[in-house]
C-alpha cells in the first residue's frame, strides 16, 4: 500500500481557473473520440491545421510507377519532410522504416488493375490488420458517378464504421472517371456525399473555377490531389491557389516523386502548404536547394 501523504494540508487546486476544454482545430472533428482525433493530429500539423502528404499508393494498380521502382531509395529519404505517407500495407511492411513516427494512412481499397477499363473496387484491409499496423488513417477510393457507385459508396459506408469502432479515421478519395466533368458541380456533389457518408477528410482534384465552393460546402477538411506531373511552379501554383481556397493541405505524388529533385520539391511544397509562401518563392527555394 502507498503510505500516507503527510504533506501540508493545504492543496493547490486552482479554484479560480475555470476547468479547460480546448475545441479540437480541425475542421468537424470536434466531436469525435480522443483516439480519432488523436490520428488526425499525426496527419495535421497542429500549428496550423494543415498537412502535406505523400502519396506512394500507385502501386496497387498501377505496379512500378516512375519513381516508386524502388521505394527504399527514391522514397525513404523523402519520409523527413512529409507529414504523412500514404502507402500499402504490403509497402508499408517491407520498406518503411517502423520508427517513422508520423501519420500512416493505410489504402484500404484494392481491386482492378490498370489492365481493366473500369475500377471496381473492394475494402482490401481486415480490421484486425489495420489495428496491428497503427494506422493513422484509411483511405478508399468513391467512384460518384460511375458504373460502380453503390459499390464504392458501401465500401465507403463500412469503412466508417470500422473505423469508428476503431478510433481510425476514413480518408475518401473522389475519383473521377475520363468521361466526366471535372467541374465545380461534380466536386461539390462528390465531396459533400462522402462527407455526408461519414469520411473525417476528403481528397480531391483542384480546379481553377469554384473550388471555394467545394471547400465550403464540405464539412471536413479536403486535401488536394496532386494529379498528374506538372512542371514545379506550376504544381507549386496550384498548391498554393488551393490553401488560398480553402483546403486543408495537398496529398502529392507525381509531382513529387517525378520532380527532377523530390526532396527540394517536396520542402518548396510545405512552404506553400504551412506558411503560404508565394508560389515564385518557393520555386526560388526548389531552385536553390536542387543545386
Amino acid at each position: 500500500m502507498p503510505e500516507v501523504d503527510h504533506g501540508k494540508e493545504a492543496k493547490e487546486f486552482h479554484l479560480d481557473v475555470p476547468a479547460r476544454n480546448r475545441p479540437f482545430f480541425l475542421k468537424g472533428s470536434g466531436a469525435l473520440d480522443w483516439g480519432t482525433q488523436n490520428r488526425l493530429s499525426r496527419i495535421f500539423d497542429p500549428a496550423t491545421g494543415r498537412t502535406v502528404m505523400l502519396a506512394i499508393d500507385h502501386g496497387y494498380f498501377q505496379g512500378p510507377t516512375t519513381g516508386l521502382e524502388r521505394v527504399d531509395v527514391n522514397i525513404v529519404p523523402l519520409l523527413p519532410h512529409c507529414d504523412a505517407l500514404m502507402v500499402t500495407r504490403g509497402v508499408l511492411r517491407t520498406m518503411i522504416p517502423p520508427t517513422f513516427a508520423r501519420g500512416i494512412v493505410l489504402r484500404a481499397s484494392g481491386g482492378p488493375t490498370v489492365l481493366r477499363e473500369l475500377s471496381d473496387e473492394e475494402i482490401a484491409v481486415d480490421p484486425d490488420e489495420m489495428c496491428r499496423l497503427g494506422v493513422a488513417a484509411l483511405a478508399v477510393q468513391v467512384f460518384v458517378g460511375g458504373p460502380f457507385e453503390t459499390k464504392s459508396v458501401h465500401n465507403l459506408t463500412r469503412l466508417v464504421d470500422i473505423g469508428n469502432r476503431l478510433g481510425i479515421p476514413v480518408f475518401a478519395v473522389t475519383a473521377v472517371g475520363k468521361d466526366m466533368a471535372r467541374d465545380a458541380k461534380y466536386f461539390r456533389l462528390a465531396c459533400r456525399v462522402c462527407a455526408e457518408l461519414g469520411a473525417h477528410f476528403v481528397k480531391t482534384y483542384y480546379i481553377p473555377e469554384g473550388f471555394e465552393t467545394v471547400t465550403a460546402s464540405c464539412p471536413v477538411p479536403i486535401v488536394m490531389a496532386g494529379g498528374k506531373k506538372l512542371p514545379e511552379l506550376e504544381a507549386l501554383t496550384m498548391a498554393h491557389k488551393a490553401i488560398a481556397e480553402g483546403a486543408s493541405g495537398v496529398d502529392m505524388g507525381r509531382n513529387i516523386f517525378q520532380s527532377e529533385v523530390p526532396a527540394a520539391m517536396l520542402q518548396a511544397v510545405r512552404k506553400v502548404v504551412h506558411e503560404t509562401m508565394k508560389p515564385r518563392d518557393a520555386f526560388d527555394l526548389y531552385k536553390s536547394l536542387r543545386g
